[in-house]
């Protein structure tokens, strides 16, 4: 009789072991995911402050830029496309689809603002206006934000990455529903460097 309780005893002892290793893994790992999750959140702020500036510049740049339609277009529709592709990635950022469609619209509307910015260089009268100027000092510090975001960010997935992917985690957290993260990753030259816009106009002859 001894043996048999000292049996279900061991057994015991053993399965809360278990209980408490799994406890402890997942966690581990909900920890780590809601830490990228939050990192996300702030590159999101970020974006979507950005893309309630482009609007503005682009109305206020109008004016001046009669013959630039075509690149105003551009600007605008790019920014649509990240503005959307944003909301689905903010649903849930481990998605890699939802991600990379967010980077490539990323690096879509950064080429369009690069080529924006080369027009306004031309146009002194342009780069003088005071709501021009400061919506493009917004846009540039939001630039650097975003920038300094998705460094956080890719250091926190790279960090959820690897609690999932080390042992024992590895054995269970496919089994928990914890999938692997995708880096943001710049899949345009043009993403490789924030928007910098020249902000002080010519001087006068």
């Amino acid at each position: 009789m001894l043996s048999v309780i000292g049996f279900i005893i061991i057994v015991v002892l053993i399965l809360g072991a278990i209980a408490l290793l799994l406890a402890a893994i997942y966690n581990r790992l909900v920890k780590a995911k809601n830490a990228f999750q939050a990192a996300f959140a702030q590159i999101d702020v970020q974006l979507k402050r950005r893309y309630d500036l482009i609007p503005n510049l682009v109305e206020s740049a109008r004016a001046y830029l009669a013959h630039e339609s075509q690149t105003l277009e551009a600007v605008i529709n790019a920014r649509n496309l990240a503005s959307q592709a944003r909301l689905s990635a903010s649903g849930d950022p481990s998605q890699a689809g939802a991600l990379n469609r967010l980077a490539q619209a990323e690096g879509s509307l950064a080429g369009a603002l690069s080529k924006l910015m080369v027009v306004v260089e031309s146009y002194p009268e342009l780069k003088a206006d005071k709501t021009v100027n400061d919506l493009m000092k917004e846009i540039t510090n939001t630039e650097d934000q975003i920038g300094s975001a998705r460094t956080i960010y890719n250091h926190r997935v790279m960090e959820y990455n690897q609690s999932r992917e080390v042992f024992p985690a590895v054995m269970f957290s496919s089994l928990f529903g914890f999938q692997s993260a995708a880096l943001w990753t710049l899949t345009e030259p043009a993403q490789a460097e924030p928007i910098r816009f020249s902000l002080t106009p010519p001087a006068r002859p």
